[in-house]
């Protein structure tokens, strides 16, 4: 794995794709375990998701169903802008089923507190949260996050799904930006 240089910035090696892979793996074995002999929704939430949710569908061996919701509270910008908006909403009854939200990064937790209080509406059977990578230093809202894929530092990440200006999602590791002193 190398650097990757964007404009005048330099985004460092951080997460291998043979490490997300065995998390990813582990998780869907978490999963397979706790939804024994349901069917459950998984609901990925789009764009940067998509990378994580195929990875764990493909290792979760059991009856599911599949679909996406898409929100926005980054833009173009590397922090959130405080406010979410929702650009795809479920297509799928979600009332009495047990749902599974897929996220791929976890930072303050709006997005997450939005989506909860939304599908609430919707009176699912039972809803849980796996996320990829959380960041547990920059919450600032009380939500419960079920199954956390790693816990990193709050710094900027891109690759695996995670964008920086709608670029860089495809890369199959995970960088992060180099600080100054690294």
């Amino acid at each position: 794995m190398e650097n990757i240089l964007i404009g005048t910035e330099t985004f460092v090696p951080f997460l291998t794709e043979e490490k997300i892979q065995a998390r990813v793996k582990e998780l869907a074995a978490e999963l397979m375990k706790d939804y024994e002999g349901k069917t459950p929704i998984f609901l990925g939430i789009l764009n940067g998701a998509f990378m994580f949710m195929g990875d764990l569908l493909k290792h979760y061996e059991s009856p599911c169903e599949v679909d996406f919701m898409r929100l926005s509270s980054y833009g173009d910008e590397k922090i959130s802008s405080g406010k979410v908006k929702m650009l795809k909403d479920l297509a799928c009854d979600v009332k009495g089923r047990d749902l599974i939200i897929v996220e791929d990064i976890v930072d303050s937790g709006l997005s997450i507190k939005f989506m909860e209080q939304l599908i609430e509406e919707h009176h699912p059977k039972s809803m849980k949260v796996v996320t990829l990578l959380l960041k547990p230093n920059s919450l600032k809202y009380n939500v419960k996050i079920d199954y956390i894929g790693f816990e990193i530092p709050s710094k900027f990440v891109i690759g695996y799904g995670l964008d920086y200006a709608q670029k860089y999602r495809n890369l199959s590791s995970i960088y992060v930006l180099k600080e100054e002193n690294q």
